[in-house]
C-alpha cells in the first residue's frame, strides 16, 4: 500500500525581498503584547465585526490629494564648537514635499499640484552656522542630543512640517471640495480636516484575535470596522484590502487613519469613501516591488521627489569645498 506524502505548502511575500516585508514577523506572532488602549465599537459592536463593502451610493471623494515627502543625508558633517569643546556631529540633508492631484473615475490624469524642496544642516550645536555651497545653502538646525537618531527624527520632523505646510497653503488656495491622502501615520497632521494617513507596511498587530482574524478575510475593496487606537497618540484607524494576486498572509493589507476628534458616522462615511477609491490606484507588481501597497500617484511623486532633491554626488562635492573654505 502506497503512501502519498503531502508536501509542506507556502506562499511568497509579493514584495521585493530588498525592502522589509509588508507585516513584520512579530506582528503575526501573540497579539496580547500590544499595549494600544482600543475602542472597538466605534463602528459596529465588538462581537459583530465583519468585512465591511462600502454600500451602494457611496460616493468618492471628488478631488483626493496625495501628500508625500523624502528625505536624503548628503553628507555627515562635525560642526565646530566653543574653544575648548568637542565638535558635534551633525548631516547634511536634503528633503522635499509634494502634493499629487487626482479625479477618481476621471479622464484626468494625476498632475502635480505643489512642490516644495529645502536643505538643512542638523547638530547639537547651538551657535551651528549656515552651510553655503556653490550649489545650495543648508539652513542650520539644532536637534537634541546630536546622536545619530536623534539627527534623524529632527529631519522627519521637518519633513512632517512642510508636508503640512504645503498641505494647508494649496487648500487655501484652491478651495475645492477634497480629501487629503497623506503618506505615513497621521501623527503630527491629526488637525488637517478631511485627512487620513496610509500606512503600507504593519509593525505591530492592534487588534484583539477575533477582530484580528477578520483582516485576513477581507477580499478587494473591503474594509475592517473603524476602531479607535491610543498609543502615545489617539486615532481612529481601520484595515483596507487593496487588489492581489498573493495569497500570502496580509498581503495587499494597508492600515488607514484618522483624527480622534471625529465622530463614529464621520469616520465610518471617511473610510467608505477612501476604500471605494483606493483599489483604483493600487500598485501593480511588474512595475513596483511594493505593490499593490505602494500606489501609483505615491511612486510617481517619490520618484519626482528624488529628482528634485538634485544629484547627490554634485552636493556632496559641494559641500566638501565649502567645508575647505570655512
Amino acid at each position: 500500500m502506497s503512501t502519498t506524502l503531502r508536501r509542506p505548502g507556502f506562499t511568497v511575500d509579493p514584495w521585493d525581498p530588498g525592502y522589509a516585508a509588508a507585516v513584520a514577523v512579530e506582528a503575526m506572532a501573540e497579539l496580547e503584547g500590544s499595549s494600544a488602549e482600543l475602542d472597538l465599537e466605534v463602528e459596529v459592536p465588538a462581537d459583530q465585526w465583519r468585512p465591511i463593502t462600502p454600500a451602494p451610493g457611496t460616493a468618492a471623494p471628488k478631488v483626493l490629494l496625495i501628500a508625500d515627502g523624502v528625505r536624503r543625508i548628503d553628507a555627515r558633517v562635525w560642526v565646530d564648537g566653543a574653544p575648548g569643546e568637542m565638535p558635534a556631529a551633525g548631516i547634511a540633508a536634503s528633503y522635499a514635499a509634494g502634493i499629487v492631484r487626482c479625479v477618481p473615475g476621471g479622464d484626468t490624469p494625476a498632475s502635480l499640484a505643489a512642490v516644495e524642496v529645502r536643505r538643512a544642516l542638523f547638530s547639537s550645536a547651538p551657535s551651528a552656522p549656515e552651510a553655503a555651497t556653490d550649489l545650495a545653502v543648508y539652513q542650520a538646525e539644532q536637534s537634541g542630543d546630536g546622536g545619530l537618531d536623534d539627527l534623524s527624527l529632527a529631519l522627519q520632523r521637518r519633513l512632517t512640517e512642510l508636508e503640512v505646510t504645503l498641505a494647508i497653503n494649496y487648500r487655501a488656495e484652491s478651495g475645492e471640495d477634497d480629501l487629503l491622502l497623506v503618506d505615513g501615520p497621521l501623527r503630527g497632521r491629526t488637525h488637517l480636516p478631511r485627512t487620513v494617513g496610509y500606512v503600507k507596511t504593519h509593525h505591530t498587530s492592534y487588534l484583539p484575535k477575533p477582530q484580528a482574524a477578520v483582516v485576513p478575510a477581507l477580499t478587494s475593496g473591503q474594509r475592517t470596522p473603524v476602531f479607535r487606537m491610543g498609543t502615545s497618540w489617539q486615532r481612529h484607524a481601520w484595515y483596507v484590502k487593496l487588489p492581489v494576486r498573493s495569497q500570502a498572509p496580509w498581503a495587499g493589507i494597508a492600515r488607514c487613519e484618522a483624527g480622534a476628534d471625529l465622530s463614529g458616522p464621520e469616520v465610518a462615511a471617511l473610510a467608505d469613501a477612501i476604500t471605494l477609491v483606493l483599489p483604483s490606484l493600487a500598485g501593480v507588481d511588474y512595475k513596483d516591488p511594493r505593490a499593490p501597497q505602494n500606489l501609483v500617484p505615491i511612486g510617481g511623486l517619490e520618484k519626482l521627489l528624488r529628482h528634485h532633491l538634485g544629484d547627490p554626488g554634485l552636493l556632496y562635492r559641494a559641500l566638501r569645498s565649502a567645508a575647505t573654505r570655512s
